[in-house]
This record gives C-alpha cells, sequence and structure tokens, in this order.
C-alpha cells in the first residue's frame, strides 16, 4: 500500500506542478532558517557554519600567441583569460581564485613552488602542447582539469586519462555548459568548509560499530571529531528551556500532515532533546551531530529520542545523524556543503520483484531539495522498533532522481547507485518513512556486494553523480557504482 503525494507549504497546499517549479528555483546555499513559518516563536538559531573562503590557483595554459596551434596563431588569450576568469569568480563566491599563466612545465613548477597555502588548482586549457597539467598534476594537489573545448582538447584528453590512471587527485571538465566548470570548481570551497567544520559524537566509542578513528576523519575530509558522553548530554538535557521545547512541540504538530502515537509530552520531550543537541553545538561550534539513539534509549541513557530534532537539523541545512554512524555523517556533511540539500539515512530493503530499493528509517527530512525548497508532508510517529518516542514519517516526492551514496573512509571509496522515487511504502514492519526507489542499474549486482559496505546508506534527491565523481576525485577517493 502506498500514499499519494500531496505536498504543501505551511498553510497551503501545493500542485505537483509548483512543486517542481519550486525545486527548481531551489538555492542551494546553508541558510539557517526555520522551515515552518508558521511557528514564529520557535526559530533555529544560528549555528556556526564555516565562512572563510577557499584559495584556488587558477592557471590558464597556453603556448605563445604567435606559434601556430589550436585554437590558431594570433588567438587573444589575455581577452579569454580575462572573461573567463570574472564568471568564475561571480559563480563561485566562496572562492578566491588567484590568476595565473603557464605556457611550459617549468613555469608550472615555478607556481607550484611558489604556492604554500592553496586549496586546489583549476588549469584551464586555452591551448595545446604546454606541459603544465602533468605537471601540476603529479603535485597531489587536487586539481580540476578544464578543456576551453577546441582550444586545449588535444593535451586535456591525454593528460586527463593519464592522471586517472596514475590515481592522482585530479578531476575533469569537456563540456560546452559553463555551469559544469562551476560544478567542478565549487568543490574547492566544500574542501575548505570541510577543514573548518566539527563533528559531535555522542556515547559511542572506540568499539562502537560505527566508529571510525578521528585521525582518520581529519587526515582524509578535515573535520574535528568532538566526543560527548550520554553524561553531558543529559546535564544539558535537565538544563534545557521547556517553554522552548513546547513551542517546538507545537510547531512540528502543527505542521504534520498528522499525529499518530506520541503524546504531546513526548513531543515536548523530543523539542527539550532539539535544544540539548542545538546548545551542544553551539557551545562546540559543530555543524553536524549523531547521536548513538538506539544504545542511549535502549540502555536507559536517554530519556528522548532526537529524531525530530535531526529532522529539523536537517531541514535547516545542518546535520543531524542517527546511530553514531560516521560514514553516514561524513557523507552527510559532505553533501550539504556540495550541493546545500539534506541527506536521508536508511536502513534499505531490496525488492527484486519490482526492481525496488526501498530506503527505511524513522528519521527524514521534509525539504529534501534544501532549506529554501518546498516542504512535502509529514506524520509524527512512535520509533518503529520498540514503539516508544517520537520520529518522523516523511512523505517524499515521487517521480524524481535520486542519488543515493555512502563515503568510506577506511576503503577510500564512495559507493553510489541511482533510481527514481515511486511510492512511500505503508507497511507498519520496520521504520517508519519507506521511500521506494526504481533502480537505475543491476539489481542482482547491487544485491551480491552489500555487504561490503554496510547496511546503511545516504539518499539525495537529483541527479548528483558528477557532483559525487568530482569531489571523490579531489579527496583520491575511488567511485564504485555498486548497481
Amino acid at each position: 500500500m502506498t500514499d499519494k503525494m500531496n505536498l504543501f507549504r505551511p498553510g497551503c497546499r501545493l500542485s505537483r506542478r509548483e512543486f517542481i517549479g519550486g525545486c527548481a528555483a531551489c538555492a542551494a546555499g546553508l541558510s539557517a532558517v526555520s522551515i515552518l513559518s508558521n511557528s514564529a516563536k520557535a526559530q533555529t538559531p544560528q549555528l556556526k557554519l564555516p565562512i572563510q573562503k577557499a584559495k584556488v590557483r587558477l592557471v590558464f595554459t597556453h603556448i605563445p600567441t604567435e606559434e601556430p596551434t589550436w585554437p590558431n596563431i594570433g588567438y587573444d588569450y589575455e581577452g579569454r583569460k580575462k572573461e573567463l576568469t570574472e564568471k568564475l569568480r561571480k559563480a563561485c563566491p566562496g572562492i578566491e581564485f588567484l590568476r595565473a599563466t603557464a605556457q611550459n612545465a617549468e613555469q608550472a613548477k615555478k607556481i607550484l613552488k611558489a604556492d604554500k597555502k592553496v586549496d586546489g588548482y583549476v588549469v584551464y586549457m586555452l591551448g595545446l602542447w604546454t606541459g603544465v597539467p602533468q605537471a601540476i598534476a603529479a603535485s597531489g594537489r587536487p586539481t580540476v582539469f578544464v578543456d576551453d573545448l577546441y582550444g586545449g582538447s588535444g593535451e586535456f584528453l591525454s593528460q586527463y586519462a593519464a592522471a586517472r590512471r596514475k590515481k592522482l587527485k585530479v578531476t575533469g571538465v569537456s563540456s560546452s555548459s559553463f555551469e559544469d566548470v562551476v560544478e567542478a570548481a565549487n568543490c574547492f570551497e566544500c574542501i575548505k568548509k570541510l577543514r573548518s567544520s566539527v563533528i559531535l559524537k555522542v556515547g559511542a566509542g572506540p568499539d562502537w560499530w560505527g566508529h571510525i578513528p578521528a585521525k582518520l576523519i581529519e587526515d582524509n575530509f578535515g573535520p574535528k571529531v568532538v566526543d560527548i558522553s550520554f553524561g553531558q548530554l543529559n546535564d544539558a538535557y535537565k538544563k534545557a528551556d521547556r517553554t522552548e521545547a513546547a513551542k517546538w512541540a507545537d510547531c512540528w504538530m502543527n505542521n504534520a500532515e498528522k499525529v499518530v502515537e506520541p503524546s504531546r509530552q513526548t513531543i515536548e520531550k523530543s523539542g527539550a532533546m532539539y535544544l540539548t543537541m542545538l546548545e551542544l553545538m553551539q557551545q562546540y561550534k559543530a555543524q553536524a551531530i549523531t547521536v548513538n539513539c538506539l544504545g542511549g534509549f535502549y540502555g536507559g541513557h536517554m530519556t528522548a529520542y532526537p529524531c525530530l530534532g535531526f529532522f529539523q537539523l536537517n531541514n535547516d541545512g545542518y546535520v543531524g545523524a542517527c546511530e553514531a554512524d560516521m560514514k553516514s555523517t561524513l557523507t552527510m556533511l559532505v553533501m550539504s556543503y556540495l550541493v546545500g540539500r539534506p541527506g536521508y539515512i536508511s536502513d534499505p530493503v531490496i525488492d527484486t520483484a519490482n526492481n525496488q530499493v526501498i530506503y527505511a528509517h524513522c528519521v527524514a527530512p521534509n525539504k529534501v531539495f534544501g532549506p529554501k525548497g518546498p516542504s512535502n508532508p509529514y506524520h509524527i510517529r512512535s520509533h518503529s522498533e520498540d514503539r516508544k518516542g517520537a520520529a518522523i514519517r516523511s512523505l517524499l516526492p515521487l517521480n524524481e532522481m535520486t542519488t543515493t551514496i555512502q563515503l568510506d573512509p577506511q576503503k577510500k571509496q564512495v559507493i553510489l547507485h541511482q533510481g527514481k522515487t515511486v511510492a512511500n511504502i505503508d507497511e507498519d514492519k520496520a521504520c517508519r518513512t519507506k521511500l521506494a526507489v526504481e533502480l537505475k542499474g543491476d539489481m542482482q549486482k547491487l544485491f551480491n556486494h552489500w555487504d561490503k559496505w554496510g547496511w546503511h546508506r545516504v539518499t539525495y534527491y537529483g541527479d548528483l553523480k558528477q557532483s559525487v565523481c568530482h569531489i571523490a576525485a579531489l579527496l583520491g577517493f575511488e567511485v564504485v557504482e555498486e548497481a
């Protein structure tokens, strides 16, 4: 049994056409805005987001203009450089581009030697046969190769392929759409933000299944990981403002399509837990939090589930992640900076009869296109396994492409599969939100290799494969298309 989509803004209904139009206009920024506009009394505080710009060396490559080659003898390289630099600076406000020109490998090496604090390189190939791309790629620094079509094409094709074969931190763009260049360049902003970020991990030690050594996370991605005990969480919970918690209960209940099992008191406890997480995130200047929620609640270490708080954090452009799963938390933080959309952690179920993957969990956002995008309906339910607390059933948009991934810093891999959303499954067993996706790819391959990366996956709305491939390459990770 499935639920039909009935999308809405708080206070008014949306047709599907309005929803799609709204999605197209969604901004990718991480503005900290309350998504439930008719509950003005319950506003999300502005948590600290990294604001320092990435410094990127923009290297234009060509031989002297008087020499015959592609694009042609006498070509106005200076005019083209000026045009492209202005376009990049306008399109990538989170990046400071430091412009340079290199006409041969020796000039490239001098640029590399002088650059001490740049976050990466964009090598824009305006002409042919300079030897610059391979010199910069060989440095091991994150690099985007760009072919200015009909200018640097031969050198781009040969050197990009060679760099990828050598497993260098290189991605490439050979496209007539300038937006594709912007998409790749903006990965440097994401990487810079990661290096200035903090993740809180609550109630999970080194023996926890979702544990990843903090040094491995910092070395590969940059974020600092801060361990928080259940005792610290409970101390903050006791101090949480119950009046404010009640406002959040009003906010969530008023905007829900329906409240099924949880009592008002239970939802107020969820509001207090949300305020607790906000307080800790503000204290440690964190952008992400993940909680050993099952161990905490089942073990009597917590009196409220964090599900509604995670729902709110993810809607507002931050990261609230289930089960102290560090791989999923990292995935969500990377993608929030990269595409400005929340991820949906799930325990997937495979239905081979219908060629479907069903993503099941008791937390999901209802602003899947980002904080400024439209909202979809949701129900407030109990947490499914123990039928206690308060959780979310989000009735997610249908007939949309999804990209499902997981970053694994221990394997240095990113796994990926895609599909089209077809149903919100209404089934009492297992977790509350159940999004069915028709798989794009080989179900048998997906079915037979799941154990290599664990059960959880993180799902995003949109065809985000190219963005994932760009960021993976610049981080030195392999992309594994698991279907």
